[in-house]
């Protein structure tokens, strides 16, 4: 089990010195490989193998060990020597039996050469993983084929959000375009959206090849499956959003009717708004976004709003019928207001003049905005009918919409500030209490600033309640974190295999003192064994300090050599704030009895700076 994993002790005369360049070569290197070697047993007779190399990385990418394995194809290589055979010097046989023996690799790894496997699945092919002979690895990424994207992977992470911050820049300009019949005559904004357009027809390629997860949860990578699936779900939609609409109303001699229908297509990309919905689920968890998403639909609402209150009274301010204008109609009324009154063109029969695009979409926002949040100012009002009966509807919406929106936000403050809350009513409480049973002073004073510290290095977060809610395995690697410091300082752990340190990081126990706490009083039972995480303590003996401890020490009883409990000879207070780990006489002899090896290893390298059990402890006693 000590030699090589190149096989060097098997090599003979026979074996491949080219060969055996590429093994040393593979090993040097990290990479997956196969070879035909011949090799040789103790009684130096000859044996092929097909030796197959792989290196297993851990989740951080790094190679941890080598996996090899080998078939004995002795049985389908021509024999070395043979009566045909007899005469031939040892390479010439070497040679033929190397020619011969392409069938048989054939036969022991099966590939059609035309199909190209993706690179992230080399390794399976390697190992054959298809087969009952070997298992599936947790690192390996799914086999897919070349033209097939991982639906998790970093590059379509990254082109979901650029999709998620485009259908956003949609929602806003869509209903803008369509209201206010804009036809991109500016050639950098008919080029802002013509790019956009692209873009989303990109997706749609992209989306005809990336996998998704399947009902089971599986990740299905059949490109089969996955373009019914895209057909059957996004795809009509996705394509309808990525028609050129903006291009073809750009074209001045588009008849108007046609120009509208175009542009009323449009608002069929807002529907990929359900895509966003879906994305930003993951982060309603977190109250910050929670605020930013509710104001943002907010705004977007009575964006949406103010367009169609200005589509109502364009449509209504000129009756197309006896060509004449509407003097109670919003848009009438404002253009008087600001001084841009319509004017009728009598050469070319038409009616002219008006507040321009901008001042009317400021104005139509700030009717929409008061109507949402008030009940508006009444400078902006609506006169008609229709303009009324939207108006009805927008503050029925404005009024589910302000009460969502506001109560959500006071249910965010409140957990907001939740844990501040809790941590005042926690200080009232002992205040009372303090106050209820006439506690001294000092001893008050130092039960306010235990409490007052202890909060500040938990934040307020019970441990035992987190890890409570985690699987046992999890449980064990969070311990395992959470104690590393004295793991890694400790030469008495360098030693425990991973069962024992997680058997050990359970039982820990971490615990915060403020100056002037006693953790041992002279004369009571030395029942747990302490490691100084950080700050300082003094160990007094007869009234009189004998010596200081801090980080990296180590004080308790070798109560592991011991069958009785120890009596302190000796108080140990806390000088500064301290973070001291423990853990308790029982847990640590109830692990040092199941795991005997390290029992003998840690009783040997441990060294107690103070040992309570004896008063020359500190002389630095050692454990043994």
């Amino acid at each position: 089990m000590q030699k090589s994993s190149t096989c060097s002790f098997m090599y003979g005369e026979l074996t491949d010195k080219k060969t055996i360049e590429k093994v040393r070569q593979t090993f040097d290197n990290y990479e997956s490989n196969c070879f035909e070697v011949l090799l040789y047993k103790k009684n130096r007779t000859p044996v092929w193998f097909y030796m197959q190399i792989a290196p297993i990385r851990n989740e951080h990418e790094k190679v941890v060990l080598f996996l090899c394995t080998f078939k004995d194809i002795t049985l389908f290589k021509q024999p070395i020597e043979d009566d045909s055979t007899k005469g031939w010097t040892k390479f010439a046989r070497l040679t033929r039996a190397l020619t011969n023996s392409r069938s048989v690799l054939q036969q022991l790894t099966p590939m059609n050469k035309t199909e190209v496997v993706h690179k992230h699945s080399r390794l399976a092919e390697v190992l054959q993983l298809g087969s009952d002979i070997l298992p599936q690895y947790k690192q390996e990424a799914p086999k897919t084929p070349p033209h097939i994207i991982l639906h998790y992977c970093a590059f379509k992470t990254t082109w979901d959000w650029v999709i998620l911050i485009l259908t956003f820049y949609t929602a806003i300009m869509v209903p803008y375009n369509v209201s206010f019949k804009t036809k991109q005559n500016n050639i950098a904004w008919l080029v802002l959206d013509s790019v956009v357009d692209v873009i989303f027809l990109v997706d749609i390629v992209l989306n005809f090849h990336t996998t998704f997860v399947g009902p089971g949860g599986e990740v299905i990578s059949d490109p089969k499956l996955i373009r019914m699936n895209y057909l059957k779900t996004w795809f009509v939609i996705d394509l309808l959003s990525c028609l050129p609409y903006d291009i073809i109303n750009a074209f001045e001699n588009v008849d108007e009717g046609i120009s509208s229908l175009f542009s009323s297509l449009k608002v069929v990309r807002l529907l990929r708004l359900g895509r966003v919905a879906r994305k930003l689920d993951h982060y309603l968890e977190y109250g910050a976004a929670v605020l930013v998403l509710l104001v943002c639909v907010f705004g977007l609402v009575a964006h949406w709003l103010a367009c169609i209150w200005y589509s109502i009274g364009d449509y209504e301010v000129i009756d197309e019928v006896t060509n004449t204008i509407q003097i109670d109609s919003w848009l009438y009324q404002l253009a008087l207001s600001i001084g841009t009154p319509y004017r009728y063109n009598t050469s070319a029969g038409i009616w002219e003049g008006g507040p321009s695009k901008d001042s009317l979409y400021v104005s139509s926002l700030y009717f929409t905005m008061t109507s949402l949040t008030t009940i508006g100012f009444g400078n902006i009002a609506p006169t008609t009918d229709v303009e009324k009966m939207f108006s009805v509807a927008m503050m029925m919406v404005g009024s589910l919409l302000y009460a969502t929106i506001f109560g959500n936000v006071t249910t965010i403050f409140q957990q907001m500030y939740a844990n501040t809350n809790r941590y005042h009513e926690m200080l009232n409480n002992v205040r009372d209490f303090l106050k209820l049973y006439q506690v001294p002073k000092g001893l008050s004073e130092r039960v306010m600033d235990y409490i007052v510290s202890t909060w500040s290095m938990s934040k307020g977060i019970d441990t035992e309640k987190v890890l409570s809610i985690c699987p046992k395995d999890m449980r064990a690697d969070i311990c395992v974190h959470l104690n590393r410091k004295v793991f890694n300082e400790h030469p008495a752990f360098r030693l425990a295999s991973d069962g024992c340190l997680r058997a050990l990081a359970v039982e820990f126990q971490t615990i915060h003192c403020a100056p002037g706490d006693l953790i041992y009083h002279a004369g009571e039972s030395v029942d747990a064994l302490c490691f100084v995480v950080s700050g300082s303590l003094e160990v007094i003996q007869d009234d009189e300090v004998v010596a200081i401890l801090g980080k990296g020490d180590v004080f308790g009883d070798i109560f592991w050599k011991e069958t009785t409990l120890a009596h302190a000879c000796a108080n140990v207070r806390a000088l500064t704030y301290c973070d001291l780990h423990i853990i308790k006489r029982e847990a640590l002899l109830k692990v040092l009895d199941f795991y005997t090896a390290f029992a003998n290893s840690f009783s040997r390298n441990l060294t107690l700076t103070c040992n309570l059990r004896k008063r020359g402890w500190f002389s630095t006693a050692n454990a043994r």
